[in-house]
């Protein structure tokens, strides 16, 4: 609003394009913040890893998991060792290491990994010089053993030998481990063509990888097998294998039941009819995007828009 137009206002009128004018600057400055939240969890910006502390949080038994920079590392400790589910950034390493010597003096015998990407997997190199064993579903190593570029456009890097799984498996695999039988289950191609799930069945917690995560639209690699429609699948089959008193450890976030899951899946299933009422109407992908098929589930904005046009293309 220029100057001659201001004087040309009413004082009421004036005051009321004002505001209305630095609402729409805050709510814009408001998508953007909620946006950056959403992606950071698989952009993997340039980090101080000096100054990112390990968070130990008990979740129930024996286990625990610990929150860093990166995705959620799921711990079991006892007699046999320890166990645990993604080992988060390389320079991160000796910070998770310490932490789980408060828990016990034991090393790690095991490291599972939930699907190949880096912010899951980075310390796989050194866990293994280490002499932990790391497994994973097969597809997650065969991604490992080359190059490979994401959805997001980053490129991950293959992973020297000694940070490959040496153990893996295609649909199920079971450990008996420190009392506790852990089942590890490929619920389909979702968040990527590897993925894993790991039921620790007794002490009825699960973790879920980054097929379920507490942020707000998940990152779903489309370059590596994921997908909408799989997302969908898999959590479906998470929600008929877990039941209302089950704790699960997220990818990313806080600890969740069975009803944050089914919410979660809720919101796929929504964004994903009107992704297909847009495509049966023969809308262009930036017709679609007019539609906002996201809206009350994620701030509109260009991430947002660059999730959904990803999505629409698995549908045209």
């Amino acid at each position: 609003m220029d100057r001659a137009t201001v004087l040309k206002l009413a004082p009421k009128q004036c005051y009321e394009e004002m505001v209305a004018m630095t609402y729409k600057r805050m709510k814009n400055l408001l998508a953007v913040i909620l946006f950056g939240f959403l992606i950071i969890p698989i952009q993997g910006m340039a980090q101080d890893f000096d100054n990112i502390e390990i968070t130990t949080n008990h979740v129930k038994d024996n286990i625990y998991y610990l929150e860093g920079s990166g995705g959620n590392i799921g711990v079991i400790v006892g007699d046999d060792g320890v166990l645990i589910v993604d080992d988060q950034f390389a320079p991160l390493t000796n910070k998770i290491e310490a932490a789980i010597t408060d828990l016990t003096k034991l090393p790690v015998t095991f490291v599972v990994n939930s699907h190949f990407h880096y912010d899951h997997t980075d310390g796989n190199e050194n866990f293994g010089r280490a002499g932990a064993f790391i497994v994973a579903q097969d597809n997650a190593r065969r991604r490992m053993e080359s190059t490979q570029v994401l959805a997001s456009g980053r490129a991950q890097e293959a992973y020297d030998d000694i940070g490959l799984p040496k153990i893996t498996f295609f649909d199920t695999m079971r450990f008996y481990f420190n009392d506790e039988p852990i089942e590890l289950i490929h619920t389909g191609p979702g968040h990527t063509d590897g993925d894993a799930q790991v039921y620790f069945m007794e002490s009825n917690v699960i973790h879920t990888g980054d097929m379920f995560v507490r942020y707000v639209l998940p990152f779903i690699d489309q370059n590596n097998g994921g997908s909408l429609d799989g997302m969908i699948e898999a959590t479906d089959r998470l929600a008929s294998i877990i039941n209302d008193e089950t704790i699960i450890i997220p990818g990313h976030g806080q600890l969740s039941n069975r009803d944050d899951l089914l919410n979660y899946r809720n919101m796929l299933v929504t964004i994903r009819g009107n992704l297909a009422r847009a495509k049966v109407q023969g809308l262009s992908p930036a017709e679609m995007l007019e539609t906002e098929p996201a809206d009350g589930f994620a701030p509109a904005g260009d991430g947002t828009n660059q999730w959904l046009l990803r999505a629409y293309d698995e549908y045209r």
